[in-house]
């Protein structure tokens, strides 16, 4: 088991700290966040925990519910960042039930286990990066001192340079490392992993099989190799992977990883809604093998079931699962009841406003209005937001928000965009001006758009 003494160090942050860091990329939705800083931090209260205790100890489930674009995808992707977890987020409209082609839900535990050990692995690579970078800087070497014609002396290669001094292996290692050869070509010699992806039937449903996992150990297939003409640093970047191949014990990075897929998993299951039928009436329509069949095999994982991987069997016993849905035609009591006990905690989303959109134009660290100036500055165009034109971006927002489909925050991005166009379009023979946006810029610029009666020709 990961001890805890090991644990990354998101994995210590309290829950006030968690809120803290999601509040520099979300705008309101305290509640959610305050769930998911408990679910976090209660991963890493369980490992204190000793004994048999421990594993009695389950997770409790998350349902966030809320219209589309509160924030809910984003709070699952600023939470992958910072949990430093193995974390898989999916859409639930993708699986269908077992027995007909797609995916089954199964394969949500084998995509958590396979970014468990690419994370595992990462981190190993990084512990020898050093040690194979050095490695790779000798196999470079070797091959540049090859091509010019080395004289040898002593215990290491040495070769001529123009002037006919003898250079020494540390003194090329000083020209390469100060980027002398970097725009040199070596010819190396590089694994050849090209390999078809195919999609086959399996016991566990219609999955993605790579052929090399099949055909790498058969004659022919093994150790192939195949000669490429790369430039120094593409070179020793290459060998780099090589050597840390060699240096990484690959059964254990398995084991690891597998292990913190079932201690520290977190699966965000997105568009949740999309799988729940439209009140129990629609139970007498027939089958719907995306809807309620993809309920009923999501039961046993979600309460702890055993997942055969090719890494080995996976118990789903600790994995937190977080879900999300937009709820617009059916409501979380449409869905199967057994399921629904396997998400006690349930936190509705609040809609936004005007207030919010402001924030959210201004306020994370990626905002809005930060992104289309860095954009422009690339032009050599300055482009200057006034309060009143930030006001009356998030005013028309909110308006067009409530006149037509509430799509959320994400209705600032076409508004923006209409509003930036015929800035945008010139903005490369406009290098060295300044573009101040106020509120008669923005009332100018999208008073037409506003007073057609289709709004959806230029507003999604």
């Amino acid at each position: 088991m990961t001890d805890p003494k090991k644990l990354p160090v998101a994995a210590t942050f309290t829950p006030r700290e968690i809120v803290s860091e999601l509040d520099r990329y979300i705008i309101g939705q305290n509640k959610a966040k305050r769930a998911v800083a408990i679910a976090l931090r209660n991963r890493w209260r369980r490992q204190q925990v000793a004994g048999d205790l421990r594993e009695e100890i389950s997770p409790k489930n998350i349902i966030m519910i809320g219209p589309t674009g509160v924030g809910k995808t984003e709070i699952a992707r600023r939470l992958a960042k910072l949990a430093q977890a193995p974390f898989v987020k999916v859409e639930a409209s993708k699986f269908t039930e077992v027995g007909y082609v797609g995916r089954d839900v199964d394969s949500i535990v084998r995509d958590l286990v396979e970014a468990s050990v690419s994370l595992v692995r990462r981190e190993e690579e990084e512990r020898i990066r050093t040690k194979a970078k050095d490695m790779a800087e000798d196999r470079v070497l070797e091959i540049i001192a090859r091509e010019e014609k080395p004289a040898v002396a002593g215990p290491s290669y040495e070769m001529p340079d123009q002037a006919g001094k003898v250079v020494t292996v540390e003194e090329l290692r000083s020209r390469l490392r100060a980027g002398e050869f970097d725009k040199r070509y070596i010819e190396m010699e590089v694994a050849d992993t090209n390999m078809p992806m195919v999609e086959v039937f399996s016991a566990a449903g219609l999955e993605d099989i790579n052929l090399k996992d099949m055909f790498q150990n058969l004659p022919g297939f093994k150790d192939r190799k195949k000669k490429r003409k790369v430039k120094v640093p593409e070179a020793i970047e290459l060998f780099t992977g090589q050597e840390a191949e060699k240096l990484i014990d690959m059964d254990a990075v398995q084991q690891e990883g597998r292990t913190r897929a079932e201690q520290t998993g977190i699966v965000f299951i997105d568009e949740i809604d999309k799988i729940v039928g439209r009140g129990r009436s629609s139970e007498g329509h027939g089958p719907d093998v995306s809807r309620e069949g993809v309920q009923r095999d999501l039961l046993p994982m979600v309460e702890g079931s055993t997942i055969n991987t090719k890494y080995g069997p996976v118990k789903t016993d600790h994995v937190l699962f977080i879900a999300a849905g937009a709820f617009h035609v059916s409501k979380p009591s449409d869905m199967v009841p057994e399921l629904q006990g396997r998400f006690p905690i349930r936190v509705e989303l609040d809609s936004l406003g005007a207030d919010e959109f402001v924030r959210i134009l201004t306020e994370p660290k990626n905002a809005l209005i930060k992104q289309y100036v860095a954009l422009m500055e690339t032009e050599g165009l300055s482009l200057k937001f006034g309060k009143d034109g930030i006001n009356e971006v998030a005013q028309i927002a909110a308006r067009v928000n409530d006149t037509m489909e509430n799509i959320g925050a994400r209705r600032l991005y076409t508004v923006l965009e209409k509003l930036l166009e015929e800035i945008s379009f010139n903005a490369p023979e406009m290098g060295g001006q300044t573009v101040e946006i106020d509120a008669g810029k923005v009332q100018e610029s999208l008073s037409g758009t506003l007073e057609s009666e289709d709004l959806t020709r230029f507003i999604l």
